[in-house]
């Protein structure tokens, strides 16, 4: 009962069809299996539902790149909670016409840049008075790419973009007593990873697992959802009440390698 008495919103919370879980739904279980009210968010409205009647949470469907819709997604939680003291944001896409710099496509980094980071920012503003208010934490949930990598321009900067949005409402709300900090995942075995990967490659999974695992310097294996949602689990609880403005990589000693 690390969380007893918390109220979370995990943005993103829905799950991608596929044989494993997902980041935004295996924080949205452990965040109410350690005593939080959780409010499930996700774009797909029936795939945050089903998250929220597994733990026994609340649903909201919407797009975060609405900032009314952001503001919609406070009002309900307040309403549903009395308050808000923990925001996760989960919230991260890839598209067809991403690449490198000199051959992504202009739609495509409008896209990413509009929900990876424009989404974040969106759900933060909203968040910020009711986060002020109990002293509350904010997770963003980056990716290793946002320090390393060649092929995704889009993707990398939008998730460097991230980290930065990270550090200055770290910075900018520590007098008031709200964390910021991010988790920068490595090569994870979920199903918008290895489903997406998958398809656009033409890669079967067992392939791509395999090619993944060989990568991860840690035992030769990727991480899960799991790994990812402890990391979040501990961040937005009162054992990292010092810690703000952190990038925390989960990612089996990957991230040892840059430089």
């Amino acid at each position: 009962m690390r969380l007893a008495g918390k109220r979370a919103i995990v943005v993103g919370a829905g799950q991608t069809p596929g044989e494993t879980i997902g980041n935004g739904r295996a924080i949205a279980v452990l965040l109410a299996r350690e005593g939080a009210k959780v409010l499930c968010v996700d774009r797909v409205g029936e795939r945050a539902q089903s998250t929220a009647q597994e733990i026994g949470g609340a649903a909201f469907g919407g797009d975060i790149t609405d900032m009314a819709c952001c503001h919609a997604m406070i009002g309900a939680a307040e309403s549903q909670f009395g308050g808000v003291d923990i925001l996760i944001n989960n919230v991260g896409i890839g598209a067809s016409g991403d690449g490198p710099a000199h051959l992504a496509e202009e739609a495509a980094y409008d896209q990413i840049m509009k929900v990876n980071l424009k989404g974040a920012w969106f759900t933060i503003k909203a968040a910020i008075p009711a986060l002020r208010k109990n002293k509350g934490a904010i997770v963003n949930i980056s990716s290793l790419a946002s320090l390393a990598g060649a092929n995704m321009i889009a993707y990398e900067v939008s998730k460097a973009g991230l980290n930065r949005l990270t550090l200055s409402v770290a910075l900018s709300n520590a007098k008031h007593g709200v964390r910021c900090n991010a988790i920068l995942p490595g090569l994870m075995d979920t199903p918008m990873a290895i489903n997406t990967i998958s398809q656009t490659s033409g890669v079967s999974a067992g392939e791509l697992r395999a090619k993944r695992n060989a990568q991860v310097p840690l035992n030769a294996k990727m991480g899960d959802a799991w790994d990812t949602a402890y990391a979040a689990l501990f961040l937005a609880s009162d054992e990292a009440k010092f810690i703000t403005g952190a990038l925390l990589a989960v990612d089996g000693g990957m991230s040892a390698r840059v430089g």
